[in-house]
């Protein structure tokens, strides 16, 4: 067995920190009484080859454990072993013989891992997982940058990576199936299909047995276990440092092909889970610093709903955060984040909401971070800040939008009002005239919830598969199956749910805010009405690509309406549209079945606006028809203006949408919507 000569180490940086003659590692631990760093030869060993216990005087700098070994390298797995009082009622729970994640680990292998192993007590080692020393300056990027995209010129598409290939369907080879090479392979299909950003579904190494149903894994992945490890169970090859090579492959490809990319990121909670919960990395490394504890503290505060809140604005949690993002942005290249649950980021160390979080601004303000995108999921389990979110620069999700626009869309009473102020980006909610209106993430659909096929196929959740009793997702889904629940024969039926959807797609690129919508939902993807699938890691859950050429029609139909929305001005604005002269030049004219009367009332089930802007050379006239009748709408009679039809939502491919310059006519000063339709006039 090699011997491998030891320095004291430093305190930083923290983590594995490869260089040139060997490896520095470093970790925090206020309360440990010892630690233990443990080195591994292969992945498949059950126990250490090396294991150095740490001096608490010549290997400890203030709360922090530090040791650099010569001779190892790149790819070197190691663990840690951490020791100390197992108090839970003062906060304590260290465990000596459970081997331990390192919180910076930047690569996981986990091909032994047994989470029970980490619940039940006794020693683990060999089912534990293993964390793996990168060193980042080996890859050759090629130049690649950081698109740098702005919200104005973004169409996002919320991706599973596992997902999004998984299906035999897929015509990608089996073992590339479900990966970051995978998703290489369909790069095509998304640049076809028009979208300008990928947001992906968590990527930062997570436990898939974190699941209550045993025989079904936890697919969604918002459990992380190591934020800056890319998740290996999406690599091509059972080897963590190839799932580092191949997650900055896929960036880079992206990159090429003007595909910006965000990641969905997960700093509210742990898959430690509460005080019954396995013991993997933070909880045993410093259980008090990392997570959100009751009073007495033997019982964590869930405002994840997940079991526990990770205690973001404690010093060294909060930049642990700073850190982790600076990471993925400097090393991996990615061009912002969607952060889960975010308002838990708002919250102080006990839990109560703060006005000004520390974790928040250090983001917003970060200079590293200042040309990414950040996204807040503007809630958590118990606080709900949608547009009183703090910082400059955060964008959110307006999850009133969804909605809102479903409601109105599907018939409801007493939704016109905020529908309308849902399509000028929620001035009503995000108050301040100076901010950029792109800033509202608008989406009718996301992950959480009915896809939009289901969305128009189910009164009702149908989650038994789930193996929860049809107990777990949302109630209120907003949704109407168009008169039959499930799959039909009923053309009747069908063809009102594929209006229904071009409604939903059109409303959505009309309105003023940043779109998103979800993988599939461009080709009927469906769930079979379950509305909470992060468990169903097959083809429930997959993207089904005979789809493509099975909906190929509204396929269609919605490649055009995004390539609409990426070349006409008003969407391209950085002010709202309502906001007075000089802020905006653009007049937004709301009207009913008569020009500049729109009917206001709880029964409204219509409405019509116009914009114009002197300074464009097209303008807009929108009608929206929710009512179950046609409708005829006056038109705006301007001089040397003539209205092009360029969207119709009740008319069949390829009748449904053209792009302006191959547009007709439309003659007379009166418009006939049908039933349940948009019509988008065009002129210029």
């Amino acid at each position: 067995m090699t011997k491998y000569k030891t320095q004291p180490g430093k305190s930083f940086p923290l983590g594995a920190t490869v260089q040139p003659s060997g490896i520095n590692f470093s970790i925090y631990s206020k309360n440990a009484s010892a630690v233990e760093l443990l080195l591994f030869d292969s992945k498949d060993h059950s126990q250490p080859t090396h294991t150095y216990p740490l001096d608490r005087k010549t290997n400890r700098t203030f709360h922090y454990w530090h040791i650099f070994i010569e001779g190892i390298k790149h790819g070197q797995l190691y663990g840690y072993r951490v020791l100390g009082e197992n108090a839970p009622s003062e906060g304590l729970r260290f465990d000596g013989e459970k081997v331990l994640l390192d919180p910076y680990t930047r690569a996981v292998t986990s091909n032994t891992y047994d989470r029970n192993a980490a619940v039940r007590p006794g020693d683990n080692c060999a089912q534990a997982m293993k964390s793996v020393a990168i060193d980042n300056t080996i890859y050759d990027w090629e130049d690649d940058r950081p698109l740098n995209l702005s919200f104005a010129h973004s169409i996002i598409y919320e991706l599973h990576v596992g997902g999004f290939t998984k299906n035999p369907n897929s015509g990608v080879a089996a073992d590339l199936r479900g990966t970051y090479k995978g998703l290489i392979e369909k790069i095509p299909y998304l640049k076809s299909l028009g979208i300008t950003t990928v947001e992906l579904m968590p990527v930062q190494q997570f436990d898939p047995y974190d699941v209550p149903d045993q025989s079904l894994t936890n697919y969604w992945g918002y459990n992380p276990v190591a934020f800056f490890a890319p998740h290996n169970g999406y690599a091509s090859k059972n080897d963590p440092v190839n799932a580092v090579d191949e997650f900055r492959d896929m960036v880079k490809a992206l990159h090429r092909e003007g595909i910006s990319v965000l990641l969905d990121v997960v700093f509210n909670h742990t898959a430690e889970g509460n005080e019954q919960g396995p013991t993997l990395s933070f909880r045993g490394i410093e259980n008090r610093a990392y997570y959100t504890l009751e009073k007495d503290q033997a019982f964590y505060k869930n405002f994840s709903g997940t079991g526990n809140t990770l205690r973001a604005n404690h010093s060294v949690v909060r930049r642990m955060i700073r850190d982790c993002l600076r990471y993925w942005v400097s090393e991996m290249h990615v061009d912002g984040f969607r952060f889960d649950l975010a308002s838990v980021l708002s919250r102080d160390e006990d839990g109560n909401p703060m006005s000004n979080a520390p974790i928040l601004w250090s983001i917003d303000s970060g200079p590293v971070l200042a040309s990414t995108k950040i996204i807040a999921e503007a809630w958590d389990l118990n606080l709900y800040q949608l547009g009183n979110f703090t910082g400059e620069r955060w964008a959110e999700w307006n999850g009133r939008y969804r909605d809102d626009i479903r409601r109105f869309l599907k018939g409801d009473t007493g939704v016109v009002v905020p529908f309308a102020k849902r399509i000028g980006a929620s001035p009503d909610i995000f108050q301040d005239p100076l901010r950029d209106p792109n800033r509202s993430i608008n989406f009718i659909t996301c992950h959480d919830g009915f896809t939009l096929n289901d969305l128009v196929s189910y009164n009702e959740k149908h989650n038994l598969s789930n193996g929860e009793g049809n107990r777990d997702g949302i109630n209120d889904n907003h949704s109407w199956n168009c008169g039959h629940e499930g799959p039909t024969d009923d053309l009747a039926v069908e063809q009102l749910r594929i209006r229904q959807i071009k409604n939903f797609m059109t409303v959505l690129m009309v309105s003023q805010g940043t779109p998103m919508f979800t993988m599939g939902d461009e080709v009927r993807r469906t769930q079979h009405g379950n509305n909470n699938a992060y468990c169903q890691d097959n083809e429930l859950g997959w993207f089904d690509w005979d789809l493509v050429v099975q909906q190929n029609d509204l396929l269609g139909f919605i490649r055009k309406l995004m390539k609409f929305n990426l070349s006409c001005p008003y969407f391209q604005e950085e002010q709202f549209w309502e906001a007075p002269e000089p802020a905006s030049s653009t007049k937004f004219e709301f009207h009913g079945i008569h020009l500049n009367q729109p009917d206001w009332s709880d029964h409204s089930h219509s409405l019509a606006f116009t914009l114009t802007n002197p300074n464009f050379d097209c303008s807009l006239h929108v009608m929206v028809n929710a009512y179950w009748e046609p409708l005829t709408f006056a038109l705006p009679e301007e001089s040397n203006v003539q209205w092009k039809k360029i969207i119709d939502t009740s008319a069949n491919s390829p009748n449904d949408i053209y792009l302006p310059e191959k547009a007709k006519a439309v003659d007379g000063f009166s418009c006939e919507v049908l039933a349940r339709s948009v019509i988008v006039l065009y002129s210029g």
